[in-house]
């Protein structure tokens, strides 16, 4: 196969950097990119598509995966195949899907090249009055998590690892939350301090917040969280390792192929764990718009 890698060199620090410079010496053919900063996998991977790879591997977190979903998928070539090597804090695209974290053991699925056509989310919003598109794979999310997102910091991030989200989840459920407003064929739901809406099953890890969730089915699962406090956070926490979500208040739950958040306050929303703006916007999904390389 034609194939080429782009990584984000910050990504797990000198372990991944070693393991990826055995890979350069021991793979014939594979082309090695890293990213200089935000967004560029976007456009490398737009780049590589016109080169003619075949597979084209995101290795990093969830944040270089769905950039580099996004180069494929606005490119536009259905042939092309996404693979993932996670070197990322949670990998959640890759947990979902059954890769292995380890490197060695993704790299082996790679090789064995099985495949499986997933769905994309998609998100429109206005920015400097000017519609645009962006993709997701795993999940998008308004309001606590997005704010979360904003607090931490990178520091933290390489300190602390997936608890960093944790801490900064709780260091914003102490500020005043924006409420935001879900409208989705014909139903609408007022004052949500969370909405969280997932291609796929998990949330944050192994996090079953979206039980009924399938990548292949055309339809995007939405969970909505009316009021949020510090004090509900453990049956929150309960409910989403079990995905029992009947025990939890003021939840709602619903499937839907489009829906619309808007917002009274400035309320963010967040890609597959990195903020990407601001409310109000569109979401809907693609089906069967991106090849994947599965075990």
């Amino acid at each position: 196969m034609r194939c080429c890698v782009i990584f984000n060199p910050a990504a797990k620090g000198d372990k991944a950097r070693h393991f990826l410079d055995r890979l350069k010496s021991a793979r014939d053919g594979v082309e090695f990119v890293p990213t200089k900063g935000p967004g560029d996998a976007t456009k490398l991977a737009a780049e590589m598509v016109a080169k003619g790879h075949e597979t084209i591997v995101a290795a990093g977190g969830d944040g270089t995966v769905n950039e580099v979903a996004n180069g494929l998928l606005r490119a536009g070539n259905s042939r092309v195949r996404l693979g993932v090597l996670p070197l990322g804090t949670v990998n959640v695209f890759a947990k979902e899907l059954g890769i292995p974290t380890s490197i060695d053991g993704a790299w082996t699925v790679l090789e064995r090249g099985r495949e499986r056509r997933l769905d994309a989310g998609w998100v429109e919003h206005a920015v400097e009055g000017v519609l645009q598109r962006r993709y997701f794979v795993q999940l998008a999310g308004a309001g606590l998590d997005a704010r979360a997102v904003e607090l931490v910091t990178w520091e933290n991030k390489k300190r602390y690892g997936a608890l960093a989200y944790v801490m900064a989840g709780w260091r914003a459920l102490g500020e005043e939350l924006a409420q935001i407003r879900v409208e989705s064929d014909g139903q609408q739901v007022e004052g949500a301090e969370l909405v969280l809406v997932g291609n796929g099953k998990f949330y944050g890890g192994r996090w079953r917040v979206f039980p009924d969730a399938a990548m292949d089915d055309g339809l995007l699962e939405v969970t909505v969280f009316r009021r949020l406090s510090r004090f509900w956070l453990p049956l929150y926490g309960l409910a989403a390792l079990t995905g029992g979500w009947g025990i939890a208040p003021g939840v709602r739950r619903f499937r839907a192929r489009e829906l619309s958040l808007s917002n009274v306050g400035n309320a963010a929303f967040e890609l597959e764990g990195d903020w990407a703006g601001t409310l109000p916007i569109r979401i809907g999904i693609e089906p069967k718009a991106i090849r994947v390389v599965v075990p």
